[in-house]
């Protein structure tokens, strides 16, 4: 097998921040090597009597990162960060941090694609109250994607959830299967 083809299965991490300067961070953990992402989408903005369509973080305190060292030397990377921040961790009582596997990760970059117009976001406590049926795609041009199949003001969607937030996809409930139930 190619190297190229070969499966990326390292997880990431989500950061909260406590500042609003995600330009910095997002500048800062380039500059450090951390691969990143930051789910952006487009938002309309008047300027000078015109209307621009220019890009923005989806929530503006998040940040995920790909899992580079070991969960000791992570935590020391973000203690002596220049700028205030946190891993999202498994619970209060649990204080290891919340790893995202590798595959669920790839999936979540490609739904919040912000040419894809046909999608929301929504917190991790919303999500989490949604109800849906755990579905794959089988048909169209979402082929392969997992999540949750959920209604919301009539129409169907793919619901991913990862520590932090949620994204809804518009989807075609004719074109997922129902997973088997893990009993």
């Amino acid at each position: 097998m190619d190297i190229e083809q070969q499966e990326d299965l390292t997880p990431w991490y989500a950061l909260r921040l406590y500042s609003v300067r995600h330009k910095a961070v997002s500048k800062w953990l380039e500059e450090q090597g951390i691969e990143f992402f930051v789910p952006m989408h487009y938002v309309d903005i008047e300027l000078e009597g015109r209307v621009k369509h220019i890009l923005r973080p989806v929530v503006s305190n998040l940040v995920f990162v790909k899992k580079s060292m070991t969960e000791k030397a992570f935590r020391q990377f973000v203690f002596n960060s220049p700028y205030k921040m946190s891993v999202i961790t498994k619970s209060r009582e649990n204080r290891e941090f919340c790893e995202i596997p590798a595959r669920e990760m790839h999936e979540f970059r490609m739904m919040c694609n912000p040419e894809v117009e046909l999608r929301k976001y929504v917190s991790e406590q919303e999500a989490k109250l949604k109800a849906g049926t755990p579905v794959v795609v089988k048909y169209g041009p979402l082929k392969g994607l997992s999540g949750k199949l959920v209604r919301s003001n009539k129409k169907y969607y793919l619901l991913k959830e990862v520590p932090g937030l949620g994204v809804m996809l518009k989807v075609s409930r004719w074109c997922c299967v129902a997973l088997p139930s893990e009993q």
